[in-house]
């Protein structure tokens, strides 16, 4: 049965967009032939060209095709039970990165039904957030998924109430697909260079483990021979400075390598994997 939150409760209102009756009556808008073939051959020679920022021309394609005044891709971090906004073109951009908690997001609910929702969302909701932005009049989420990873891509209106008919789902659907074989494929990268460089380190660490473990011998050595009687006490305890000094440097520079790999592969609080490139 299709339900409804009320705008007047919480300012967020969404419902099925397949299951909505008045969905399929919404007129078509002009647009070019093959539309949705040229939008997806565009993201092809971009991610051909630049993968990096191949998510950035997917939002940028939906905002031209679908008329829409912004639009962007949710990432679902479960761990901090939040969606980050990845990727905002248009009106939102400066929102980049932005999180809404996932039991007060219109992406919660899209991603628990595991279908696309047309929603709204007035001054209520983002009072609530402690942001100032215009309202969402008319606005689109259509779930996706990989092996790791879920998310949304939504569009929205700012001035109407039935901005996007069923060729922008069509459209969206097409987009929010190639979205989670990119995502999955940027993620699977990080993976393979994070297992990369955790070898280099071990490597690193198991060198240097020999390093230290040579004079830290010797050192071990001279004591036990200083302690043996009084000849020679004061060379003893000569080569036991040297050997120190030696021991000292293996330890600095052991937390020079750790010090840098941490700096390499420990996230910033709430931080997902994705980062926006700049």
């Amino acid at each position: 049965m299709q339900t409804e939150t009320g705008p007047s409760d919480t300012g967020m209102s969404l419902r099925d967009l397949l299951a909505d009756p008045g969905f399929p009556l919404r007129a078509k808008k002009p647009r070019q032939p093959n539309a949705e073939s040229v939008a997806l051959g565009r993201l092809w020679r971009a991610f051909t060209l630049n993968p990096e920022s191949v998510l950035q021309d997917l939002v940028n394609i939906a905002v031209e095709f679908c008329g829409a005044d912004s639009a962007g891709i949710s990432l679902e971090e479960p761990d901090n039970k939040i969606f980050k906004w990845i990727v905002v073109a248009g009106s939102f951009a400066p929102y980049l990165g932005g999180r809404t908690p996932r039991n007060y997001s219109p992406c919660g609910t899209c991603l628990d039904s595991g279908r696309a929702q047309l929603y709204r969302v007035t001054r209520p909701y983002y009072d609530h957030l402690g942001v100032i932005a215009e309202p969402i009049i008319d606005g689109m989420l259509i779930p996706w998924s990989s092996e790791q990873l879920r998310g949304t891509l939504w569009s929205v209106s700012h001035s109407s109430e039935e901005a996007f008919c069923s060729e922008d789902y069509e459209l969206l659907g097409s987009l929010a697909d190639f979205a989670s074989l990119i995502l999955q494929h940027q993620h699977q990268e990080k993976l393979l260079r994070e297992a990369a460089c955790n070898r280099s380190v071990a490597d690193m660490a198991h060198k240097l483990a020999h390093r230290i473990n040579n004079p830290l011998q010797s050192l071990t050595n001279t004591i036990f021979l200083a302690r043996q009687g009084k000849e020679n006490i004061d060379e003893h305890l000569v080569q036991a400075e040297v050997e120190l000094k030696r021991l000292s440097h293996q330890v600095a520079l052991l937390l020079d390598v750790s010090k840098s790999f941490s700096s390499k592969t420990t996230d910033r609080p709430n931080e997902s994997f994705y980062e926006p490139v700049s």
